[in-house]
């Protein structure tokens, strides 16, 4: 989810090009999600992995884009908004998965807390043992998904690993005011990332995302803010609430956690 426009303002983040996303969905309600606008030369690397896909995307070679200087033009500078920034993108033709190890990096890295918020929550065995780590050593983690679905295996999937976390000592709120479909993580006061990255596997590994992870404090607050005004508008979790779900809730969620390297 990329806009770059005359080569200084960039925008990424969670919304897609639909009704729903601007709350017109009967079915969804409010739509919840974080979209970050980006100004300077950060927006560079957004232009570049534009070019780079709609060139391994054209059919034809007179399509194709070239790296001109007109696509990278320097913004004025402004002191007051100086952001140190990283735009990191990832895809299935990188067996690295550079935006996974990010996050892995983030909350081993915490002292404080782990805020995340995704629209759904289908972590391989290396999140799960570093979210673990955090909350066994005492950082506040708490991740924040839908109360409804929007693809039913992808969400009881989701409800069985919450169900998981939640055993464990891991804080996670039910989003009640429509759906949210923001897809950030706060570590301390120091660095945020926003971007269009679920916690899943398939964003983990097949599909082609994008993220931005800024280091810095204004950031931080900003992104915090408006975790903990959702939060008012959330449900948390809690051991009662998981032993009163039905066993044909269960049975559901537990058969689409077999699905979850594909969902």
């Amino acid at each position: 989810k990329i806009v770059v426009i005359d080569s200084v303002i960039g925008w990424t983040g969670g919304f897609n090009v639909g009704d729903q996303y601007l709350g017109k969905s009967k079915k969804f309600g409010h739509w919840r999600d974080t979209h970050g606008r980006i100004y300077g030369t950060a927006v560079f690397t957004l232009q570049e992995i534009f070019i780079r896909d709609w060139n391994a995307s054209a059919l034809k070679k007179v399509a194709k884009l070239d790296y001109a200087q007109d696509y990278f033009q320097l913004p004025d500078y402004d002191a007051n908004r100086n952001v140190t920034m990283q735009i990191v993108a990832d895809g299935p033709e990188n067996f690295e998965e550079i935006l996974h190890g990010g996050f892995i990096k983030m909350i081993l890295a915490a002292e404080k807390r782990v805020w995340i918020q995704s629209p759904y929550l289908i972590p391989d065995d290396t999140m799960i043992n570093a979210l673990l780590i955090a909350v066994r050593s005492g950082i506040d983690v708490r991740i924040m998904i839908p109360c409804m679905p929007d693809h039913p295996f992808i969400y009881r999937a989701t409800q069985y690993y919450a169900n998981y976390l939640t055993k464990r000592g891991v804080k996670i709120y039910l989003y009640q005011d429509g759906f949210i479909h923001a897809k950030t993580i706060i570590m301390d006061d120091t660095i945020a990332s926003f971007g269009t990255t679920n916690q899943d596997i398939r964003s983990y590994s097949l599909n082609f995302e994008v993220s931005a992870f800024a280091y810095n404090r204004e950031v931080v607050t900003i992104l915090a803010s408006h975790f903990e005004n959702d939060m008012q508008q959330s449900i948390l979790l809690t051991n009662q609430m998981i032993a009163d779900q039905s066993y044909w809730l269960r049975f559901k969620q537990n058969f689409s956690r077999l699905l979850s390297p594909i969902l």
